[in-house]
């Protein structure tokens, strides 16, 4: 049960009193700053200059499919890679690492030691060639007019969608909201295989038929009141055998204090279909033996209420970025998954700068990670990175997404991901496609909210 659920309303006042005393609620842009959009800034809210360190310039000169691709988009091609005759300018590792030390992440400076004879970062060529529509700019900065934090911390006020709550962020909370609704595919339908990496390389594996509707991201919602639900979810799990047939059905929504996260899951054993007390938080994701909480899902998701959340500043990172490489049709699961780590031959890493987001567990709430650091691209608000620490403070997982611009949805997408557990020298490998005859297909426009609800889920399981 939730703590706000037992807290008298005048403790529940000095919260809130707390949040707009720390400047979590209010923290509208200027107007000197939403001047700048479009112009210094990206029109999502990074800065458009390139580092002599090697960030990359913002150029935005394509949008949907590249200069010189051939793709076919909502039909479940895999991604193809519009930089695929570079080569890395140089690789990070474990003899080198003092090098680059100050633009790595605590956890993948943990990697380093624990595989110092395997693990490598190949650092490639940075590259922000790819734009959003016009209606995502158009959104973004009605957002960065009007959009405040409420002051209770659990929902965005004043803010519409189709674009990114707070391109200015002020606050963690802001921060947090930025990756919690960014703006990215409104349907998806992906056959994903998970493999469940053990310590001495065993895998075991999970499939799923994973399908997603955003109800905030399609051109028709698009400038419209930020309100309702933000997306719909059904999950039918193919593997392992011995749970083949469970489907979940699933409700997100915008406002996690009006709402709360709902989650009916059909029993084949049983033929029936019930509703999940509590969906979300440190709940084990089915199929990743453990390896992975719900709220890992693209390093965070579902309500922020469990944690304090703080803005560090920006930081220049080398993280995972334009990850086609990884995610092509030719890429086989014995070359990729090797153990400890992916085979780091597949991996690209281009120097960025990030959003450093600070999460410690609120005193009296529980949740298996006390602290969470999470870096957000500055061009997206998605998380790309995610450092897990235990109760004790020790730093416990490793997480990373390989994002890729997907030609069908203009925006970028979430693919193949990696949970490290630095203790066991186990990983999960989520979200994998690349032996599927099918990729991710994406935004064919032909879901309705009728095809998640619980009825849908006990169709599908028959």
């Amino acid at each position: 049960m939730e703590m706000k659920m037992t807290l008298k309303p005048s403790v529940l006042a000095v919260l809130a009193l707390g949040l707009v005393a720390g400047g979590a609620a209010f923290a509208k842009a200027s107007p000197d700053e939403v001047e700048k959009l479009g112009k210094t800034l990206t029109c999502t809210g990074g800065e458009k200059a390139g580092t002599a360190s090697g960030v990359p310039e913002f150029t935005g000169k394509w949008l949907g499919t590249s200069t010189g691709i051939d793709y076919k988009p909502h039909l479940g091609q895999h991604p193809v890679d519009p930089y695929k005759d570079e080569k890395p300018l140089f690789t990070i590792t474990a003899e080198n690492l003092s090098q680059y030390a100050e633009r790595l992440t605590e956890g993948q400076k943990a990697m380093f030691a624990k595989y110092p004879k395997t693990y490598r970062m190949p650092v490639y060529q940075g590259h922000r060639d790819f734009r959003f529509p016009d209606s995502v700019c158009a959104s973004a900065k009605k957002n960065a007019q009007n959009s405040v934090m409420s002051a209770d911390g659990l929902s965005v006020e004043h803010g519409v969608k189709g674009a990114l709550p707070f391109p200015i962020p002020k606050t963690g909370l802001e921060l947090a909201f930025n990756n919690l609704l960014p703006f990215r595919t409104f349907n998806e339908n992906t056959i994903r295989d998970n493999a469940n990496v053990l310590s001495d390389g065993t895998i075991a594996w999970g499939r799923a038929h994973n399908r997603s509707m955003s109800l905030l991201n399609t051109s028709e919602e698009a400038g419209k009141p930020l309100v309702g639900l933000m997306a719909q979810g059904m999950n039918a799990t193919i593997l392992p055998e011995r749970e083949k047939g469970t489907v979940g059905v699933n409700a997100e929504p915008v406002d996690f204090n009006k709402d709360k996260r709902l989650q009916w899951t059909y029993d084949p054993g049983t033929r029936r279909v019930r509703q999940v007390p509590e969906y979300g938080f440190d709940q084990p994701m089915p199929g990743t033996g453990g390896k992975m909480t719900i709220d890992q899902d693209r390093l965070f998701n579902g309500s922020p209420i469990r944690y304090n959340w703080k803005a560090v500043g920006k930081r220049e990172v080398y993280v995972p970025a334009n990850a086609y490489k990884i995610h092509a049709n030719t890429v086989k699961y014995a070359d990729l998954l090797k153990p400890g780590h992916a085979n780091p031959d597949y991996m690209r890493y281009e120097l960025r700068r990030v959003w450093v987001l600070e999460a410690t567990l609120k005193e009296g709430y529980r949740h298996v990670f006390a602290k969470r650091v999470l870096f957000l691209d500055e061009d997206t608000g998605q998380a790309l990175v995610g450092d897990y620490y235990d109760a004790r403070g020790q730093l416990w997982q490793h997480g990373l997404i390989n994002h890729y611009y997907a030609f069908d949805a203009n925006t970028w997408h979430a693919g193949t991901s990696f949970y490290h557990d630095l203790n066991s020298g186990g990983y999960l490998a989520y979200n994998l496609f690349q032996e599927r005859p099918q990729g991710p297909v994406l935004n064919k426009g032909d879901m309705t909210p009728s095809m998640f609800t619980p009825e849908a889920a006990r169709n599908a399981g028959n």
